[in-house]
């Protein structure tokens, strides 16, 4: 009987358990419809921005083009590593972990690197063997343009004064609710147009394009960390719902294994005291 109890408190357990991540699944889902609707409607915004951006650039000088675009030798370079603040999503944290890590010691492999980190899993792993200059888990607590674009004005400031020579973020980016994708992607300096097509077309600028080149620089970095952490935001959901699901499917194998076992072990011990019962009884008769 002593097992039977056992069988009965491990099923109440992972009964229990069951309702906890079935609940954090269904939290999680409406989270990432959300979430999920405000990068697909930013997607196409910050694409054609960044865009015009370097094709404007392209048409300038370096000078024109304004600090932001000079190329510098890379002695120091400052990784900016968007995790989560929670856990419970699956391999959502450790994959940006690992790319940072491999980052750090395959491309700058002899360089300089400093972190920032944006959530508080990273910064719990990576501070342990890594210089992290700041650690913003604030970001979360209300994730706005106006708050991101003050850390993107700083890592902006970084850039300028030269205490760094490269800049680049490390996010998930959200693909659909199964799949996020490390991504490595450059912020400062400002990356060339890869191809000249459309760069010589005839436009009359008001004011000038130069004007309009410095006044899009700052906007487009800003739009572009907001992007990355916004990618990030709903991946972390997609993650954590796919993860409490497979969670709810495993528990419901486990709780039915566990019945299937408890059923057992109490037929066999129904069975066991009808044996024991039909043998007192053959024993008075005898």
């Amino acid at each position: 009987m002593a097992n039977l109890k056992e069988i009965r408190n491990r099923i109440t357990s992972i009964k229990s358990t069951m309702q906890i991540t079935s609940a954090m699944k269904m939290v999680s889902a409406a989270k990432l419809k959300k979430a999920q609707d405000a990068i697909t409607a930013m997607r196409p915004y910050s694409s054609k921005l960044t865009e015009l951006l370097q094709s404007l650039s392209a048409t300038l000088d370096s000078d024109a083009g304004g600090a932001y675009s000079t190329q510098r030798e890379v002695n120091k370079v400052l990784l900016v590593v968007v995790t989560s603040n929670r856990g419970l999503c699956g391999g959502f944290n450790s994959s940006i972990v690992k790319e940072t890590v491999n980052t750090i010691n395959t491309k700058y492999n002899g360089v300089a690197v400093d972190l920032m980190t944006i959530g508080k899993k990273g910064n719990d792993i990576l501070s342990k063997e890594n210089n992290v200059i700041e650690n913003r888990n604030d970001i979360f607590d209300e994730l706005t343009f106006d708050n991101v674009a003050l850390v993107a004005e700083k890592l902006m400031d970084l850039y300028v004064d030269g205490s760094y020579d490269r800049i680049e973020l490390i996010y998930n980016r959200f693909k659909n609710a199964a799949t996020q994708i490390p991504q490595v992607e450059q912020f400062l300096p400002i990356e060339p147009v890869e191809s000249d097509e459309n760069v010589n077309l005839d436009y009359i600028f008001e004011p000038s394009k130069e004007e309009i080149v410095l006044e899009l620089i700052p906007k487009s970095l800003k739009t572009q960390l907001y992007k990355a952490i916004r990618d990030s935001f709903a991946a972390e959901h997609g993650a954590r719902m796919t993860a409490m699901h497979k969670a709810t499917d495993n528990a419901k194998e486990l709780r039915d294994e566990l019945l299937l076992t408890y059923n057992k072990a109490r037929q066999a011990a129904i069975t066991n005291e009808i044996l024991e019962i039909v043998g007192g009884a053959e024993a008075l008769n005898n």
